[in-house]
């Protein structure tokens, strides 16, 4: 991506998000004989004028997946290199397509707009994982481009190769191109079809290499700010995440089917879940993060969807929370398929006037009275200290079919420090419902009797 381009990541697993119905839209617009621009040979690693991106949104409802390229006005250009663009560190992995309709905003936006769709095999792009496909990529990005109206570049079921393309402006449509992606772009595996140093990461050969970037900032997201899915040993830190403290599902990142992930030095301030694990998630460190705004650290919301994968080893410590609706959370939705969340530790936090310190929610969502069939079990706190708003610091209220098990609070210590005309109303306390917890040194507030 270029020096201005902003990441946002979202897929799969959607908890409480709205708009989980969805449907395609769009019409294709037929191959020109000419675009304009692609008179002069395209070039392997070469780029493809005329476009305008500073911001990417990233939307994928289970398999199937969406990039709005948003216009800006700095003339940098993004790259795709492939399938993992070794310069971030970060796997694009582009949409494993299971026939999934589009989420319901962005079909909404096609809709209005009277998208014209530009499918990439129309341009010569070739669905068999072996032929090079930049110049049809780059060909497909020059039409949509030059377009007068609203345009969506399709990359449609198969698996197309990829090397480095690179897709810069301005260009001429009203509103922001979408790229809506079924198939699956796979990186060229030929190093030498990457002119470009920043695609390619050779430190641990070469002393002299293309270093990755760092502190990198994500700002005002149109939904989840990264959403990270079907991944393994990811590492992610120095991050800066900002969104207003009222944007809905501005989720800072989200993990989903991840094995062996490390989170740190994080700043997030944002509209919803700082950070939120959600269903098949396992062996995830999450440290030094501060959050707030925002609706804090959350493990979910798991059960919504059938057939989802336990969550097992998280451990989140030295993080700082300040001003946001929930502290260390769990919850997971009623009525749902069996799966467990398990082995979870929550330690050394430090909360500044959050609403829901310590909370356990198994009836997250609630549209119905069906216990949820999420096993919540072997959960630490340890060492939460800080303010809340609330009356109510500890709230494990966990499932009559399932109760949790294996719960520990370990030197647990709040104050009160909400409207002072509640305090009269007080006593400050725990709330308890099917949770078989024990207690160890500090209890503030009392632990359920």
């Amino acid at each position: 991506m270029g020096d201005d381009a902003i990441g946002t990541w979202e897929m799969e697993n959607w908890g409480n998000k709205t708009g989980d119905e969805l449907m395609d839209s769009g019409r294709e617009h037929p191959m020109p004989s000419q675009p304009r621009s692609a008179a002069r040979p395209i070039q392997r690693g070469a780029t493809a004028t005329d476009s305008r991106t500073a911001e990417i949104t990233q939307k994928r409802k289970k398999e199937s997946s969406l990039l709005v390229w948003d216009q800006g006005h700095n003339g940098h250009g993004n790259k795709i290199c492939g399938q993992s663009c070794h310069s971030l560190g970060l796997s694009f992995n582009l949409m494993h397509a299971q026939g999934d309709p589009l989420r319901d905003d962005l079909r909404r936006l096609l809709a209005d707009t009277g998208a014209t769709v530009f499918d990439v095999t129309k341009y010569g792009a070739v669905a068999d994982g072996k032929t090079d496909n930049v110049e049809a990529f780059m060909k497909t990005w020059l039409a949509a481009c030059h377009w007068r109206g609203t345009s969506t570049v399709l990359i449609p079921e198969g698996k197309f190769l990829v090397g480095q393309a690179t897709f810069e402006g301005p260009c001429n449509s009203p509103n922001p191109i979408v790229f809506e992606a079924r198939g699956t772009v796979l990186a060229q595996p030929d190093l030498s079809e990457y002119p470009s140093p920043e695609c390619i990461n050779d430190c641990h050969q070469n002393a002299d290499c293309q270093m990755l970037p760092t502190d990198i900032t994500s700002l005002d997201s149109k939904s989840f700010h990264y959403f990270i899915t079907n991944s393994y040993n990811f590492t992610a830190f120095n991050l800066t995440i900002t969104a207003p403290g009222n944007s809905p599902n501005t989720d800072g990142m989200h993990l989903s089917r991840c094995d062996l992930v490390n989170l740190s030095n994080f700043t997030i301030k944002t509209g919803d879940d700082c950070i939120s694990v959600g269903q098949g998630s396992t062996n995830i460190n999450i440290t030094n993060v501060y959050c707030g705004p925002g609706h804090g650290l959350s493990i979910g919301s798991l059960g919504k969807y059938p057939n989802e994968k336990d969550v097992v080893g998280i451990h989140v410590t030295n993080c700082t929370l300040n001003g946001t609706t929930n502290g260390a959370r769990i919850k997971t939705w009623p009525g749902s398929p069996p799966s467990q969340a398990s082995s979870i530790i929550f330690q050394d936090i430090v909360m500044n006037s959050v609403k829901n310190p310590i909370l356990i929610d198994q009836k997250y969502g609630s549209h119905t009275g069906k216990p949820s069939r999420v096993k919540v079990s072997d959960v630490l706190y340890k060492n939460l200290r800080g303010t809340t708003i609330s009356k109510v610091a500890v709230s494990l209220v966990c499932s009559e079919l399932v109760p949790c098990n294996g719960l520990q609070l370990e030197d647990i210590d709040f104050t009160y420090n909400g409207p002072a005309t509640f305090k009269e109303n007080l006593p400050f306390s725990s709330t308890c419902l099917h949770a078989n917890a024990s207690y160890v040194g500090k209890q503030n507030p009392p632990a359920c009797a």
